[in-house]
């Protein structure tokens, strides 16, 4: 069974960190498959601003972008249809690893223009399916995290889950509520109530 960290602190109250809850977890008996940090896999992407955009001269789908990172202007090439002068998009430099493309981004010449970065879109950051083109951000400082505009503005897309294996003689473990109910019993918190 699957369940978030935020899902589980909907029925209980704890100040308990994440390692105590997989320690207690085992040691009650429900065996932690796996867990997922996505905030971990999206931590190395910042927030930047196109400044300017126009057509490539070789390419008639692509655009050399002008944007604004926390190490100054910089310039990338893209192929997203909605790329341009204006918006606020997520930026992986060099040296970031893009993990919907399997790709650690680097400085590359793209039909005779050079590139030092890529704009990404939801698909490549595994954030959703999402590919008709780069995210563009209502908001967000230029040189944040990425990172920390998704856990304030969208929660969900960064919260941990947890995986457990439920034996059979456990349908109680079945529901995040008796989860939590065990957790209690334990000490690691108290049960909220409905």
């Amino acid at each position: 069974m699957k369940f978030t960290l935020s899902w589980l602190k909907d029925h209980l109250e704890t100040d308990a960190s994440l390692d105590d809850i997989l320690y207690a977890l085992t040691d009650l008996g429900l065996e932690v498959e796996g867990v997922e940090n996505p905030a971990e896999r999206l931590a190395e992407f910042t927030i930047g601003k196109v400044v300017h955009a126009e057509k490539h001269p070789d390419a008639d789908k692509l655009r050399v972008c002008q944007v604004e990172t926390d190490a100054g202007k910089t310039q990338i090439i893209c192929g997203a249809p909605n790329a341009r002068e204006g918006i606020t998009v997520v930026v992986a430099k060099p040296g970031v690893y893009v993990p919907g493309i399997d790709t650690t981004i680097g400085v590359g010449k793209i039909r005779g223009i050079e590139s030092y970065g890529m704009m990404c879109s939801e698909r490549e950051m595994e954030l959703s399916d999402e590919h008709d083109g780069i995210i563009e951000l209502p908001s967000g400082e230029v040189g944040d995290r990425f990172v920390d505009w998704l856990a304030e503005n969208d929660p969900a897309k960064v919260d941990i889950v947890i995986e457990i294996a439920i034996t059979p003689n456990r349908p109680d473990a079945l529901g995040v509520r008796g989860i939590a109910r065990d957790l209690a019993a334990r000490g690691l918190g108290t049960l909220k109530a409905r």
